[in-house]
Parts: C-alpha cells; structure tokens; sequence
C-alpha cells in the first residue's frame, strides 16, 4: 500500500511543472491551514482544489447563459417565428449590401 502511494505522489509531483505564488496575511494562512487540516489534507492540496473549484464556477458564470422558463420561451418563440423585419431593417441591410457588397 505505502509502495502505490509513493507511486501515486511521484507521478503527480512529475505533473506538476507550473509554479503559483501567492503573498496571503498571517490571519488568511491560518484560515487556510485550519481548514485543510479539518480536511485530512494538505494545505497545497486544500489550495489547489480550492482555486481550480472556483475557478470553474467563474468560467461556467461567465459561458453559461440561464434563462428563466419565460425568457426561454420567448427565445424559441422568436426562433420558430422570427418577425418580419422592419422598414428601418430592410433600409440598413439594403446599406450594407451597397457598402459591402454580396461577397
């Protein structure tokens, strides 16, 4: 068991090759080492899957967009019957296409 374990320190140790370096206050040390011991873990570890836990939550906020029941159906709505376009939208898509062209 102590031999895969070794095994298992090795191979993540060698898959880490970035360094992350970060000054915290004596108070946020504490907190940080409070709490990974209250885990079983190390203080590395705790960070580690800390960071990379929020930062998924902050990518998934920033790429998912929710809609409520509502918004949703409108959206669908608007996909399966789209508006005539407008006057005003007939005008500037005939202006593009002067200034453009059809390519």
């Amino acid at each position: 068991m102590a031999h895969a374990q070794r095994q298992a320190s090795a191979t993540t140790a060698r898959r880490r090759a970035e360094r992350l370096e970060a000054r915290v206050t004596a108070e946020q040390k504490a907190i940080i080492e409070h709490a990974a011991a209250l885990e079983g873990r190390s203080i590395t570890d705790f960070v580690l899957t800390s960071v990379q836990d929020a930062a998924k939550r902050a990518i998934a906020e920033h790429e998912v967009i929710q809609l409520s029941v509502r918004d949703s159906q409108a959206f669908v709505e608007a996909l399966l019957n789209p508006r005539e376009p407008s006057a005003r939208m007939r005008e500037r898509v005939a202006a593009y296409t002067t200034l453009i062209g059809d390519q």
